[in-house]
């Protein structure tokens, strides 16, 4: 998505937890090939970071046009009989909780700059509520799919456009934990036969945020394959 955006003259604030290496060499390539980008780090499960991360965004490019919520985790995948509420919490909090306030705050400033888009990135575990084992992922995501459409409801007359990307299954390291064979049992369920890539996404997150979506808000554009 950064790469993306960058290519197509976007001033890009890299929100990241604590890969400062990666975030410095996609900020670096940036400048180097003429664009701006800043990195600001922080754990999204804490307030305080929450709250900075968007006036230090404000402070450092003066505007903001496009928030993407991208950041997601399963804390503590197990059987549900035997889930534990931390891992529950936390679950929530960094897929569900964090969004939302971030988009409260950046709704806040677009309410009073002529608009612009949140995109928050979800899930088709949203659609199946996960595996066993991720059952509150699935939740999570869920609901973040309904503060989408809430918040689009809300935003609308005030030119804010507000949607969702259902992210399938996606070739990532988040998906590393279940295995060469794991994943292509899952593979085979996908009707494309294949996994999706991050430019996948990436693709949809420009098409929502640039003109061409401009009459779109309160959907949830799934990008899955046919899954």
């Amino acid at each position: 998505m950064v790469r993306l955006f960058a290519s197509y003259g976007a001033r890009i604030g890299i929100h990241y937890h604590d890969n400062r290496w990666q975030a410095s060499l996609l900020r670096e390539a940036i400048t180097r090939s003429g664009g701006e980008a800043e990195c600001f780090q922080g754990d999204l499960l804490e307030q305080a970071t929450r709250r900075h991360l968007v006036r230090a965004f404000l402070a450092r490019f003066r505007g903001l046009d496009v928030l993407i919520n991208n950041a997601g985790a399963v804390f503590g995948p197990r059987h549900f009989l035997k889930l534990d509420e931390r891992s529950w919490d936390r679950t929530l909090a960094l897929n569900a909780k964090a969004p939302f306030f971030l988009a409260q705050q950046v709704f806040a400033h677009m309410k009073g700059h002529r608009g612009g888009k949140i995109i928050n990135i979800s899930s088709i575990a949203a659609t199946y509520g996960g595996s066993p084992q991720t059952t509150h992922y699935g939740a999570a995501k869920a609901a973040l799919e309904a503060i989408t459409v809430g918040m689009a409801r809300a935003g609308a007359p005030h030119r804010i456009l507000v949607n969702a990307i259902r992210a399938g299954f996606i070739e990532t390291p988040f998906h590393r934990t279940m295995g060469r064979r794991g994943i292509r049992e899952r593979i085979r369920l996908i009707p494309l036969k294949r996994a999706g890539q991050p430019l996948d996404v990436a693709r949809a997150a420009l098409f929502l945020a640039s003109e061409a979506g401009d009459f779109i808000t309160g959907e949830i554009l799934t990008v899955a394959g046919g899954d």
